[in-house]
Protein backbone atom coordinates (compact mmCIF):
# COMPACT_ATOMS: atom_id res chain seq x y z
CA UNK A 1 0.00 0.00 0.00
CA UNK A 2 1.14 3.77 -1.24
CA UNK A 3 0.83 5.80 1.61
CA UNK A 4 1.66 9.95 0.82
CA UNK A 5 1.46 12.57 3.37
CA UNK A 6 1.18 15.51 1.76
CA UNK A 7 4.63 18.01 2.04
CA UNK A 8 3.35 21.80 1.87
CA UNK A 9 5.53 23.10 4.61
CA UNK A 10 2.56 23.04 7.46
CA UNK A 11 2.82 19.99 9.16
CA UNK A 12 3.15 17.83 12.31
CA UNK A 13 4.70 15.44 9.51
CA UNK A 14 6.83 13.38 11.34
CA UNK A 15 5.02 12.30 14.16
CA UNK A 16 2.19 10.85 11.48
CA UNK A 17 5.35 8.95 9.99
CA UNK A 18 6.27 7.68 13.09
CA UNK A 19 2.70 6.47 13.74
CA UNK A 20 2.22 4.89 10.35
CA UNK A 21 5.49 3.03 10.89
CA UNK A 22 3.65 1.68 14.39
CA UNK A 23 0.90 0.06 12.53
CA UNK A 24 4.08 -1.78 10.21
CA UNK A 25 3.74 0.80 7.22
CA UNK A 26 6.16 2.87 5.91
CA UNK A 27 4.27 6.72 4.46
CA UNK A 28 6.01 8.96 1.57
CA UNK A 29 6.30 12.53 2.26
CA UNK A 30 5.84 14.44 -0.79
CA UNK A 31 4.54 17.68 -2.96
CA UNK A 32 4.54 15.63 -5.86
CA UNK A 33 0.94 15.94 -7.93
CA UNK A 34 2.17 13.01 -9.74
CA UNK A 35 3.11 10.73 -6.84
CA UNK A 36 0.57 12.25 -4.27
CA UNK A 37 -2.48 10.75 -7.06
CA UNK A 38 -0.73 7.42 -7.43
CA UNK A 39 -1.05 7.13 -3.36
CA UNK A 40 -3.45 4.65 -2.29
CA UNK A 41 -4.22 6.43 0.76
CA UNK A 42 -3.29 10.60 1.49
CA UNK A 43 -2.81 12.14 4.43
CA UNK A 44 -3.13 16.17 4.44
CA UNK A 45 -1.73 17.40 7.93
CA UNK A 46 -0.89 20.60 8.98
CA UNK A 47 -0.18 23.14 11.87
CA UNK A 48 0.35 26.25 11.82
CA UNK A 49 -2.03 29.65 9.82
CA UNK A 50 -4.95 29.20 7.96
CA UNK A 51 -4.11 32.14 4.99
CA UNK A 52 -0.24 31.47 4.85
CA UNK A 53 -0.94 27.46 4.23
CA UNK A 54 -3.42 27.92 1.66
CA UNK A 55 -0.73 29.97 -0.34
CA UNK A 56 2.02 27.43 0.08
CA UNK A 57 -1.10 25.03 -1.20
CA UNK A 58 -1.86 27.77 -4.30
CA UNK A 59 1.82 28.42 -4.96
CA UNK A 60 2.59 24.60 -5.63
CA UNK A 61 -0.73 23.88 -7.69
CA UNK A 62 -2.03 21.95 -4.93
CA UNK A 63 -5.28 23.61 -4.38
CA UNK A 64 -6.55 22.51 -7.40
CA UNK A 65 -5.05 19.00 -7.36
CA UNK A 66 -6.47 17.58 -3.26
CA UNK A 67 -10.38 18.33 -4.22
CA UNK A 68 -10.47 15.86 -7.66
CA UNK A 69 -8.16 12.84 -5.43
CA UNK A 70 -10.66 9.58 -5.44
CA UNK A 71 -8.67 7.69 -3.13
CA UNK A 72 -9.16 8.19 0.81
CA UNK A 73 -8.17 11.34 1.77
CA UNK A 74 -7.48 12.44 5.90
CA UNK A 75 -6.79 15.86 6.45
CA UNK A 76 -5.93 16.52 10.01
CA UNK A 77 -5.83 19.73 12.27
CA UNK A 78 -5.56 22.39 9.98
CA UNK A 79 -5.44 19.92 7.00
CA UNK A 80 -9.50 19.41 8.23
CA UNK A 81 -10.05 23.38 8.32
CA UNK A 82 -8.31 24.22 4.36
CA UNK A 83 -10.77 21.38 3.70
CA UNK A 84 -13.64 23.96 4.38
CA UNK A 85 -14.98 26.91 2.27
CA UNK A 86 -13.55 29.34 4.13
CA UNK A 87 -11.84 30.30 7.17
CA UNK A 88 -11.90 33.19 9.54
CA UNK A 89 -8.21 32.74 10.24
CA UNK A 90 -6.36 35.58 7.74
CA UNK A 91 -9.79 35.58 5.93
CA UNK A 92 -8.88 32.59 4.55
CA UNK A 93 -10.86 30.70 1.39
CA UNK A 94 -10.35 27.11 1.46
CA UNK A 95 -10.49 24.13 -0.81
CA UNK A 96 -14.30 23.79 -0.80
CA UNK A 97 -14.49 20.17 0.02
CA UNK A 98 -16.58 20.26 3.16
CA UNK A 99 -19.41 23.18 2.60
CA UNK A 100 -18.45 25.06 6.33
CA UNK A 101 -16.70 28.17 7.66
CA UNK A 102 -14.32 27.30 9.98
CA UNK A 103 -14.53 30.02 13.39
CA UNK A 104 -12.85 31.34 15.95
CA UNK A 105 -13.68 29.85 19.77
CA UNK A 106 -15.57 32.27 21.79
CA UNK A 107 -12.94 34.84 23.66
CA UNK A 108 -14.17 33.65 27.08
CA UNK A 109 -12.78 30.58 26.07
CA UNK A 110 -8.85 29.42 27.15
CA UNK A 111 -7.62 29.46 23.66
CA UNK A 112 -6.04 27.65 21.93
CA UNK A 113 -7.74 24.82 23.54
CA UNK A 114 -4.87 22.50 24.02
CA UNK A 115 -5.16 18.96 25.71
CA UNK A 116 -7.80 15.98 25.92
CA UNK A 117 -11.29 16.13 25.56
CA UNK A 118 -13.90 13.67 24.00
CA UNK A 119 -15.51 12.69 20.82
CA UNK A 120 -18.88 11.97 21.14
CA UNK A 121 -21.71 10.71 18.02
CA UNK A 122 -19.29 8.67 16.24
CA UNK A 123 -20.45 7.23 12.67
CA UNK A 124 -18.47 6.10 10.09
CA UNK A 125 -15.90 2.89 9.92
CA UNK A 126 -13.12 5.68 10.49
CA UNK A 127 -14.37 5.32 14.48
CA UNK A 128 -15.06 1.10 14.04
CA UNK A 129 -13.94 -0.82 17.90
CA UNK A 130 -13.41 3.34 19.17
CA UNK A 131 -15.72 4.20 21.85
CA UNK A 132 -18.80 6.68 22.16
CA UNK A 133 -16.90 9.37 24.86
CA UNK A 134 -13.15 8.50 23.90
CA UNK A 135 -10.02 10.96 24.92
CA UNK A 136 -8.10 12.80 21.92
CA UNK A 137 -5.71 14.87 21.71
CA UNK A 138 -6.35 18.40 20.48
CA UNK A 139 -4.47 22.10 19.45
CA UNK A 140 -6.74 24.24 17.99
CA UNK A 141 -8.09 28.06 17.96
CA UNK A 142 -10.62 27.83 15.11
CA UNK A 143 -13.31 25.05 14.61
CA UNK A 144 -15.80 23.55 12.10
CA UNK A 145 -19.45 24.33 12.84
CA UNK A 146 -21.65 20.69 13.14
CA UNK A 147 -22.90 19.97 9.10
CA UNK A 148 -24.91 17.23 7.78
CA UNK A 149 -21.27 15.64 7.10
CA UNK A 150 -20.07 15.43 10.58
CA UNK A 151 -19.12 12.52 11.71
CA UNK A 152 -18.23 12.86 15.37
CA UNK A 153 -18.72 15.94 17.74
CA UNK A 154 -16.56 17.65 20.44
CA UNK A 155 -17.32 20.16 23.12
CA UNK A 156 -15.34 23.31 24.11
CA UNK A 157 -17.56 26.16 24.85
CA UNK A 158 -19.66 24.90 21.63
CA UNK A 159 -20.22 21.56 20.38
CA UNK A 160 -18.36 21.72 17.14
CA UNK A 161 -17.14 18.58 14.45
CA UNK A 162 -14.16 17.27 15.96
CA UNK A 163 -14.57 14.78 12.54
CA UNK A 164 -15.94 15.43 9.10
CA UNK A 165 -16.65 12.81 5.99
CA UNK A 166 -17.85 13.39 2.19
CA UNK A 167 -17.26 10.50 0.15
CA UNK A 168 -14.05 9.67 0.28
CA UNK A 169 -12.68 12.56 2.02
CA UNK A 170 -12.19 12.79 6.12
CA UNK A 171 -10.85 15.05 8.30
CA UNK A 172 -10.38 15.15 12.13
CA UNK A 173 -9.63 18.33 14.22
CA UNK A 174 -7.44 16.22 16.71
CA UNK A 175 -4.66 14.86 16.30
CA UNK A 176 -4.48 11.13 16.08
CA UNK A 177 -1.01 10.19 16.20
CA UNK A 178 -0.83 11.81 19.32
CA UNK A 179 -3.78 10.10 20.28
CA UNK A 180 -2.53 7.04 21.81
CA UNK A 181 -4.47 3.97 21.33
CA UNK A 182 -7.53 5.64 20.19
CA UNK A 183 -5.60 8.00 17.61
CA UNK A 184 -3.61 4.50 16.22
CA UNK A 185 -6.87 2.67 15.69
CA UNK A 186 -8.03 5.61 13.85
CA UNK A 187 -5.19 6.11 11.51
CA UNK A 188 -5.68 2.04 11.29
CA UNK A 189 -9.32 2.11 10.42
CA UNK A 190 -8.19 4.89 7.71
CA UNK A 191 -5.35 2.45 6.33
CA UNK A 192 -7.92 -0.05 5.98
CA UNK A 193 -10.83 2.23 4.07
Amino acid sequence: MKIVIINYGAGNIQSIKFAIQRLGHEAVLSDDAAEIKSADKVIFPGVGEASSAMKKLRESGLDQMIPKLTQPVLGICLGMQLMCTSSEEGDTIGLGIFDVEVRRFNNDLKIPQIGWNQIEGLKSPLFQGVSDGSHIYLVHSYYAPVISETIATTTYGTTYSSALQKKNFYGTQFHPEKSHDIGEQILKNFLEL
